[in-house]
Parts: structure tokens; sequence; C-alpha cells
């Protein structure tokens, strides 16, 4: 998933989401809390399925230090216009209330308050940090 997309939540906590990404994520899909980042991350059901697989493989004591993961995990649904609903407690976790960037991240969509959002981008979209992580990642 690709792209940067600006939107509002509604005062019914509905989120509208961009039609390349509702491509990429079908019309359910999993949204929890990120693993990195205070934000939100959606998983299509093939993407969801891939993660938890990979931490079942691992032993009940790892699998644990990722159960908030699980807990605060919501399956959307969309509506006839391209909207889901987010639970309150996802949206106070990230501090969605009104502007949110819809942010492409590859096998996720992340949902930013558009502010923060602005903020992260300006840093990690520095030359000095893009070659940085490019040696790092040996791109």
């Amino acid at each position: 998933m690709t792209g940067i997309y600006q939107h509002t939540i509604d005062a019914k906590g509905r989120l509208f989401i961009p039609a390349r990404l509702r491509e990429k994520l079908g019309e359910t899909f999993h949204v929890t809390i990120s693993f990195t980042d205070k934000c939100l991350s959606a998983y299509s059901e093939e993407g969801w399925d891939r993660l938890m697989a990979r931490i079942s493989s691992y032993p009940r004591v790892k699998q644990k230090q990722v159960r908030a993961i699980f807990a605060h995990a919501a399956d959307c649904e969309l509506d006839s216009q391209g909207r889901i609903l987010l639970p309150q407690a996802l949206r106070a976790y990230a501090g969605l209330d009104k502007n949110v960037a819809v942010v492409g991240n590859g096998e996720t969509a992340e949902f930013w308050d558009a502010d923060k959002w602005a903020e992260v981008d300006s840093i990690e979209t520095t030359p000095e940090k893009l070659a940085e992580v490019a040696l790092e990642m040996d791109l």
C-alpha cells in the first residue's frame, strides 16, 4: 500500500478509506495499534493471517509480548460509502479527533493524526535520514 491521503473523521467516528487502499485491504480488514508508533495499523485479511501465523510460531512467552496488538484489534467493515467505523478506544490511542493522514506502508495502511504525521514525515524525508535508512537496510 502506498500514498498519503488526508481525510477527516466524522462525528460518528467514521473514516473514509481511499479507493486505492480499499482495493488492497478488502471489504473487511483488521485495525489495531501500531507496533512502533502512536498510530493505527490496518491489515488485509491475508496480511492479518500472515501476522498471526508468524506470531503463533513463536513460543508462548514471546507471543505474550505482543498481546496488546490482538487485544486492541478491531474488525472493520466498509460501508457503502467506503468508510469504516473506528472504535473510540483506537481513536483515543492514536489521538484521532478530526484530521487524519491515511498512509500506505507496504503491507499495511496507517491512520495518523494529521499534525503528528506532518512532524514524522518532515523528519523521515530529509536526504540525510533517507540515506541513513538506505545504508542501514543495504538498499
